[in-house]
């Protein structure tokens, strides 16, 4: 039995200084002194042993585990103050470091052309309007001749709340709330967010960005309709791309028009991005129907108006050769820092 004792006691003096951490520790802790230990196997051997025999190798057994116990306190203390002294490490400030480089950040892509179109529009002489996303029916259909049947009412368009408004579809609202405060001329473009039930696809969201612009005096025209756009088209892309009207219909605007211009991508040619048809669809434009100017008490006789939406998330798109609007909401850096 001393032979097994002081083999026990040896390969404890070993293993318990090259213990590396704490958890390794308590496995060995468990290994030499707990109760499937060895030690604690020979100590119940004793009674087996002749009575002359037994208070020498009780004493053998006490003092083997003493010995152990200590080897493991001492590790246990120097393994803490080691890890205290690592921690202390790590939080000292050392003054005489360099700072840590500071990024700057950038405009996101489309805020770039959403301050863009404000800056063209401003040099044209609009005023920048805004309103309320969230909406009422009569702002967002009523106001703007939109009829009680018409699909973009339906739920499978529209995000409805429980209190009966709506997040906003356009912002043409808002050119109702500036009719109903001002009285002509009135000169401004709408700048925001809106909000359709569509599908996130690689040309649809749920939440998009729209500018509206809307002009209103008198002896307003449709010549003048198709200037400016065709102003902010070529100040936009560039003076080689010019832009072109196909009748359409709206409810609010009578004549209507849908907009496209030349394909910046193959000028005109045809390509992947135009399905070779040369041109882009931009958005809806035409001359305010009387029956809107009625609602906000203007005279149809005496005033004229032309209003016209544009989506600034298909302008970035096409500015920056961008194929999927998913990337314009998903926030990878590797992707905006290319528009930095």
């Amino acid at each position: 039995m001393k032979k097994e004792i002081n083999k026990i006691l040896d390969t404890a003096q070993k293993e318990i200084p090259e213990c590396q951490n704490l958890d390794s520790l308590e496995a060995l802790r468990i290994k030499y002194t707990g109760k499937k230990s060895d030690l604690h196997s020979l100590l119940s051997q004793i009674g087996n042993l002749p009575p002359e025999q037994r208070p020498e190798m009780g004493k053998i057994l006490n003092i083997t585990k003493n010995k152990i116990q200590k080897l493991l306190t001492h590790k246990k203390e120097e393994l803490q103050a080691q890890s205290q002294k690592r921690v202390a490490q790590k939080n000292k400030i050392d003054i005489t470091m360099s700072g840590r480089p500071v990024e700057i950040g950038a405009k996101h892509p489309l805020y770039k052309i959403w301050d863009e179109i404000e800056d063209i529009f401003s040099r044209l002489g609009f005023e920048v309007a805004e309103g309320p996303e969230i909406e009422t029916d009569y702002y967002n259909f009523d106001a703007l001749n939109t009829p009680e049947d018409h699909p973009a009412r339906n739920l499978q368009d529209t995000f409805y709340l429980k209190n009966g408004n709506l997040l906003r579809t356009q912002t043409s609202p808002v050119q109702i709330r500036v009719m109903e405060n001002n009285k002509p001329p009135i000169k401004i473009i709408s700048p925001g967010r809106c909000y359709r039930n569509d599908k996130v696809d690689a040309s649809h969201s749920p939440v998009f960005h729209q500018v509206e612009a809307l002009v209103v005096g008198e002896d307003v025209s449709f010549p003048d309709l198709k200037g400016t756009l065709d102003s902010f088209v070529k100040t936009m892309f560039g003076s080689n791309i010019r832009s072109r009207f196909r009748p359409h219909f709206f409810p609010f605007t009578e004549p209507s028009a849908e907009i496209d211009i030349l394909c910046v991508n193959c000028n005109g040619k045809g390509c992947k991005l135009c399905k070779n048809s040369g041109w882009l669809e931009m958005g809806g434009a035409g001359m305010v129907d009387p029956a809107v100017f009625e609602n906000v008490g203007y005279d149809t006789e005496k005033y004229t108006g032309f209003a016209f939406g544009l989506g600034i998330d298909r302008i970035t798109m096409l500015k920056y050769g961008i194929s999927d609007m998913r990337l314009l909401f998903q926030n990878d850096l590797r992707i905006l820092k290319q528009f930095s």
